[in-house]
């Protein structure tokens, strides 16, 4: 079977979820001990947890958050005030344990599963990194396209395996997280390619722009549009001239979370990006999706309104690496444990209230 035939496979694998299981879910958060929807979204979590998994009795015990990393051709044009390097450094900091991804995924318990998707740099040094490297950087998007359709398909593939084991290991709990200096740049070209929405409401400052730079950051990504997208392209086709190999296997996580009957929590801007471009290639995987937080970043809000996603946590967070992802997952573990685990009214022999 050659890619193409897999990520067919793949697309068409994606579970539908259980509408039937959530309808019971809200029938069981009205007889729990009580006022009925007093504990507000955190019911609306549960119900929504339980449809992705099937049961009105949800768990997500095991959780984890995937974390890709590449480089973006993109940098050459001044997008970033970090250099290149960076991205290497801090795929080394993730795996000695030192960055704020690596504390507050510990925090929840999560698991922190790191993937070299992209680095120009030799990453194998590092204990704990996944080598699924697709390119050593993409190309540079404002002279061409950042990826050929096959190198995103690759892409798309290793992130459906990386999640694939992950669900075999027993996770039931997904997060997305990235590292790659340029990506807010990829990021805002595929948001403005998929939404429709004009540049100047996708890109913001990113790891630190001025006014200045977010302004040459604007004109970087139009040009990129313009050349590269086309009344004729594709989901796939704008994924690959846009994206970044750590955008593309981010969103082959959530197609094969989405395959494996698996909560993927999004995280910001860059994830939803990817968020994007899963839900363009296959419109069902929308229902696996859970949005963990707000970005500060200005092109997030436009992901989340076309994506018809609320948030769980709005804390001005605008690092990536997975930490607002992470950050929701022990709000998301006690929506399960409130459904789950609360007595009704019946079983705790309390009075109901007298006007039901």
């Amino acid at each position: 079977m050659d890619a193409r035939e897999r990520i067919r496979t793949l697309l068409d694998s994606v579970r539908p979820t259980d509408p039937a299981a959530e309808r019971r879910a809200w029938a069981r958060l009205d007889t729990l001990t009580k006022p009925p929807r007093s504990l507000g979204r955190l019911e609306e979590v549960a119900a929504a947890i339980a449809r992705i998994q099937g049961t009105d009795r949800p768990s997500v015990t095991r959780k984890a958050i995937i974390l890709m990393a590449g480089d973006h051709g993109v940098v050459a044009e001044g997008v970033s005030p970090y250099p290149q390097s960076v991205t290497w450094q801090m795929v080394a900091n993730f795996a000695a344990g030192g960055a704020a991804i690596n504390q507050i995924a510990s925090s929840v318990g999560a698991d922190l599963l790191l993937y070299d998707l992209g680095v120009v740099g030799d990453t194998s040094v590092f204990t704990g990194v996944n080598q699924a490297k697709v390119v050593r950087g993409t190309a540079n998007m404002r002279l061409g396209p950042a990826l050929t359709r096959d190198q995103a398909v690759e892409a798309l593939l290793a992130g459906a395996q990386a999640a694939s084991e992950a669900a075999d290991g027993g996770v039931a709990l997904l997060g997305t997280g990235e590292m790659g200096i340029g990506n807010t740049t990829a990021a805002a070209a595929l948001t403005a390619a998929y939404t429709g929405a004009p540049v100047e409401r996708v890109v913001g400052p990113g790891t630190g722009l001025d006014h200045t730079g977010v302004a040459h950051k604007m004109a970087v990504v139009r040009d990129a549009l313009a050349r590269n997208v086309t009344p004729g392209s594709d989901a796939l086709d704008i994924l690959a001239a846009l994206g970044g190999a750590e955008i593309a296997g981010l969103a082959g996580v959530m197609l094969g979370g989405s395959a494996r009957g698996v909560c993927v929590l999004v995280d910001g801007f860059i994830s939803g990006a990817a968020a994007l471009a899963a839900v363009a290639l296959c419109p069902s995987c929308r229902d696996h999706l859970l949005a963990s937080h707000r970005s500060l970043e200005p092109g997030h809000t436009v992901q989340l309104d076309h994506l018809g996603m609320a948030p769980v946590l709005d804390l001005d967070l605008r690092l990536g690496e997975g930490t607002g992802a992470a950050l929701s997952m022990g709000l998301v573990d006690a929506a399960c444990r409130m459904l789950s685990g609360m007595a009704t009214f019946e079983e705790a022999g309390v009075s109901g209230s007298e006007s039901a």
